[in-house]
């Protein structure tokens, strides 16, 4: 277990995506993953308003009412950290106070829950001023309803700006930032929040920990994957990313280990994440991504080496 910085969270150090729920996953696989994670000590799970409008016949909101339904029956609501989000759903976009006060409320009863542990702003919100959104997670904080605000999708800029905002109002502070970043997606986050991550000890839980699922080990060059999710590959299939994969499967086989956890366990051994985040729509694939390993620092630095 790991405690997340600036908190009183201790959690699994791996962040379960229920960004599936609802999608590729249906309830009962759903909650057959949820289980396991449980199950081989998992406590920590991500979500958010937006998963899964996206699939024909959803409205948002799927991943939370699975994941309300699943804590409520299995009693375990108060041993697992349950984060979600506000601002991307169509029908509660952006981050305007009145919003965020009604999709916490929203989001607090598809999860059958009174508090959320880590509440994000979801992408930031340049029509709002900072002071607006910061003052209405502030009250959320005050209330009870919300244990720790993070931000996510956030410029250095602005993540500076919202950190000193709450400084000088003493209003509660984002205690972390949700960024896309994985052994294939570097530049952006390192010349980024990786930074402020470090001077300012934010927690980092980084999203597409597996590049969407490319860093499995289930892609191979010349062949065909049937997916919803393949689609969102074909950027890693090149030269890089199957040097990449090569030194994944490699490195799996001396440690025994899945491909997913060799990936996931190069991004544990950055300074600036606390737990990936990643998701698994089978209980086998859950199995993989759950395999905590610890990499020498020469196998470290190959990784590294190919994907700088």
């Amino acid at each position: 277990m790991i405690t997340i910085p600036q908190t009183s969270l201790l959690v699994f150090p791996l962040c379960l995506g229920g960004n599936v729920f609802g999608w590729s996953a249906d309830e009962a696989q759903s909650q057959a993953v949820l289980d396991r994670f449980i199950e081989k000590g998992g406590n920590f799970i991500d979500t958010a308003d937006v998963y899964s409008e996206w699939k024909e016949g959803n409205g948002g909101g799927e991943s939370e009412s699975i994941l309300g339904r699943w804590s409520n029956a299995r009693g375990v609501r108060d041993s697992i950290v349950i984060a979600t989000k506000v601002a991307k759903l169509s029908s509660r976009p952006g981050l305007r106070a009145a919003n965020i006060v009604a999709a916490c409320d929203d989001s607090l009863r598809r999860l059958q829950t009174d508090y959320i542990d880590i509440y994000y702003a979801h992408e930031d919100d340049l029509t709002t001023p900072l002071e607006e959104t910061l003052e209405a997670f502030n009250n959320l904080v005050h209330q009870g309803k919300v244990r720790y605000i993070a931000a996510s999708n956030y410029s250095p800029d602005r993540l500076t700006q919202a950190l000193a905002i709450s400084k000088v109002n003493h209003y509660a502070s984002y205690i972390g930032v949700q960024d896309w970043y994985n052994l294939l997606d570097r530049k952006e986050f390192e010349e980024g929040n990786a930074k402020l991550v470090v001077e300012r000890n934010l927690a980092s839980m980084p999203f597409f920990g597996l590049a969407r699922g490319f860093l499995s080990g289930k892609y191979q060059p010349n062949q065909v994957v049937e997916s919803v999710r393949s689609g969102g590959v074909a950027n890693y299939q090149n030269d890089r990313g199957w040097e990449t994969v090569s030194a994944l499967q490699k490195f799996a086989g001396s440690h025994s280990s899945s491909v997913a956890a060799i990936a996931l366990a190069w991004l544990r051994a950055q300074k600036y994440v606390s737990a990936p985040i990643a998701s698994a729509r089978t209980v086998e694939q859950l199995d993989e991504i759950m395999q905590i390993v610890e990499l020498h620092p020469d196998e470290i630095a190959v990784l590294s080496d190919i994907t700088k």
